[in-house]
Formats: structure tokens, sequence, C-alpha cells
């Protein structure tokens, strides 16, 4: 949520770089008249309160006649009227003013470029070498098939569309990628692992911004009314809600595997194949809480410790700086890291980097108490350390061979239990094993 304060002061400003983020000159009309009209009223209470305790102080004097006493209760009176009426006024003038401040999206940074959409985010790096294959690369979704490591057919058999079944060295995989990232984010990047709840309240939701504009992005249970988390960032971020930490304590930084469930409205027709775009996917969220002076700064550590895991899988991919018209609801600036998949022959989104300053620290409620006794708001960054299904399309389409075997990137070896390479026969034998077949 904007600092009102800071949007009175710089309205210009506000105007100028909402505008750049889509936002309507009339939400911004509506925003600025509204804050302006409950101060005043907030103002005029403040003066009749003030105009009765004077009068209440008379009336307690003992020098007061009574025609005197009775004149000024009748006022006090007419004054208590008065300021209920206007309170009345003012919580509904809070209520108009509180439904346009958490719909406005954050403040895109000076930093960034200005755009409509994708089209104009910008390349700012490149890591790796593209690989080049002496025959026609498949999709992973087709290697998922003829190695029986994926199986979508029967997974939308059961939920629908967008589900997927991971089986055999499918399954083994995907474990071995989460527990490499957590590994390294925890051992050596300085995360504290969290296991979350994968279910939150609205509150929650709304805390991170979520809520309450992209209610149609997620999964809410009706009997309770609670909601499936769309991404770790969630609980993450709302770890230290309500509270006031100490200074000393920060930075934090937390890091989770959960499942993510996306209804993914607005999607038809995107990614109807494979593991990019799934309703239930698992992911290792990097979340952190630091000081507003040290938050551009974290960013770009934040963004490098992403990458680090594509490095270590020897993943080709570059990073992204999104334009205003791409940046997201709650972030400030944000970097994607897109990994290259050979089969589509582009680069994907596969992390998500963004700091969201106080955006989120408002909403929910988490500040920090400086030495010499003052409260400030903390600064929230997120990213995803990664997106666990896509990391494992991209192996699979990286590292395929001729004869239709997966080679096991060498940082994942010891988490496949020495495996170097996923062949048919292996999961063939596998499968028989598995069911007693001699």
């Amino acid at each position: 949520m904007l600092n009102p304060k800071y949007v009175r002061e710089n309205e210009k400003i506000v105007r100028e770089k909402l505008a750049n983020r889509g936002v309507k000159g009339e939400e911004i009309d509506q925003y600025v008249e509204l804050d302006q009209e409950r101060r005043t009223q907030i103002k005029q209470v403040e003066d009749l309160k003030s105009q009765k305790n004077q009068l209440t102080d008379q009336i307690r004097q003992k020098t007061t006649g009574n025609d005197q006493r009775q004149e000024l209760i009748a006022e006090v009176k007419g004054l208590n009227q008065k300021i209920k009426t206007l309170e009345n006024t003012v919580a509904e003038l809070e209520e108009k003013f509180r439904y346009i401040a958490v719909r406005l999206p954050n403040l895109p940074d000076d930093s960034i470029p200005v755009g409509p959409d994708e089209d104009s985010n910008v390349e700012i790096r490149k890591w790796g070498t593209i690989p080049t294959f002496n025959f026609e690369p498949k999709a992973h979704w087709d290697l998922g098939d003829d190695l029986q490591m994926l199986d979508f057919e029967r997974a939308a058999k059961i939920s629908g569309a967008r589900f997927v079944f991971y089986k055999n060295a499918g399954a083994r995989l995907e474990r071995a990628v989460y527990n490499f990232m957590l590994d390294l984010h925890t051992k050596e990047q300085g995360y504290q692992e969290v296991l979350p709840p994968y279910l939150v309240t609205g509150n929650t939701m709304f805390g991170t911004g979520q809520f309450p504009k992209f209610k149609e992005d997620v999964y809410t249970v009706e009997a309770t009314g609670m909601t499936l988390i769309p991404t770790a960032e969630v609980p993450l971020t709302n770890y230290y809600s309500q509270e006031i930490l100490d200074e000393k304590q920060l930075p934090v930084y937390l890091t989770a595997l959960t499942p993510c469930f996306r209804s993914e409205a607005g999607s038809a027709g995107r990614d109807t194949r494979g593991l990019i775009r799934m309703h239930q996917f698992n992911k290792v969220e990097m979340v952190k809480y630091v000081k507003p002076e040290n938050s551009y700064q974290e960013l770009e550590k934040l963004t490098l410790d992403a990458q680090e895991v594509l490095k270590r899988l020897g993943l080709a991919h570059h990073v992204i700086v999104l334009s205003t018209g791409d940046t997201g609801f709650s972030s400030a600036k944000t970097y994607d890291v897109e990994v290259w998949m050979p089969y589509q022959h582009t680069y994907r989104e596969i992390s998500s980097c963004s700091n969201c300053l106080d955006f989120q620290a408002r909403r929910a409620m988490i500040r920090y108490r400086k030495e010499d006794g003052s409260v400030a708001y903390v600064h929230t960054l997120n990213g995803s350390g990664l997106a666990v299904g896509r990391t494992v399309a991209a192996i699979m389409e990286n590292y395929q061979q001729a004869d239709g075997s997966i080679k096991i990137p060498e940082a994942l070896v010891p988490y496949m239990d020495g495996v170097k390479v996923i062949t048919q026969d292996d999961q063939l034998a596998a499968a028989k094993k598995a069911h007693h077949v001699e």
C-alpha cells in the first residue's frame, strides 16, 4: 500500500508513475479527493472534541453557577451529536478511500524501463552457452512420455488439464532438484529453511497484495474461506505480520519448498502442454526482510542467488528487468531470470525476483525499531529459487541425447544416488522391479 503522506507531497510524480503502470487518472483523482476530504473531516472532529474537552473542564469547575452549568451541559450534548455525525461521515470516507488505496499498485522504480507490456522489458545480462544438437530436440513432455517420467494423461483423468503425475526417474529428478536448491540456499547463501502452512487467511493474502485485486487467480476452500497458497511468498512474507522487529535482527532471509496452486485465470490457450503453466507445482521461494537503505543491494544479491542455481546446473539463461507495464502489483522493481528451452528455441521465465519496498510491510504491518527508538517499515523482497517443474523441464530438454536418454547435471548426481543418465531401458527395468515382473 502506498504511503498517503508521500502521495500528498509528491502528487505529480505519483500520477506519472502510476500512469506508466496503466492506472487511470480518474482513480488517482478519487484517491486524492477522498484523502483530502477525510483529513478535513478528521480535523473537524478533533476541533469539536477539543471544544468539548474545554467545556467539560468548565463544568467541573466549582465556581461555575448552576444556570451556566446547564447551558454548558446542553452545549456539550450538541457537540456530542455533531461529533457522532462527523465520525460516521469519516468512517464512510475511510471505507471509500481504502477501497481505492488497496487497489493501487506500487510505484515503479526510476531505473526500470517505461512501457506497456513485456515487449518493453530489457535484457541486462546473459550466462552460459546455448546448446546445439545434431538431431531435432524433443519437447520435455515427449521425453517424459518416452522415458515414463511424466504422465499428463492420467493426471487429466483425475484432476483435469494442467496437472501431472511425476513417476520413476521423473519423481526422483524433481526431488533431487528441490533438495539441491534448498541445500544451496541454506548451506551457502544464508537462508533459514521454513516449512509453512499451505492454507492461509484472506488477511494473509491481503498482506502480500494478492487480495483483493487478484482473487480470481487462486483456489479458495469454500467451507473455511481460506486460500491455497499461490506461492510461498505469501506465508513467508507474513511470518512477521503485525510485529515490530529489532533493527539488529535485520536482514532476515527465509526459504521454503511448497506446492503452489494457481487457477491460471486468463491463460486459456497458453502453454497447454508440459510443465510450464500448471495449476499445481512445486517452487522453492526466497524472501527477505531488510532495512530500507539496503533493499536494492539485496535485490541484486537475491537475483544472483537464483542465477547460481542455474549456473551450477549448467543451464544457459539471461536476466531481464521488467518494464512498468509488466511489473507485478506489489513490486517496485523486478528481474526475471529466463532459462533457455531448446524445443521452443527461446528463453522462458524460471524465476522472478522483486523488491516491494515498504508496500507489503504497510499492508501486513511489519516494522522494525531503530537504535534511536523510532519505528519504521521494513522492506520486503521475494524471488523464486526456482520453480521446480520448469527447472526439471529445462534439464530434460537441455540435457537430452540423440538416443533419447537424458544426462543428469553433475551437481545433481549425488542427489540421484549416483545416476548419471536416465535411459529408457533403466526406466523399464525399474518399472518391472516395482511390479515384481520377472
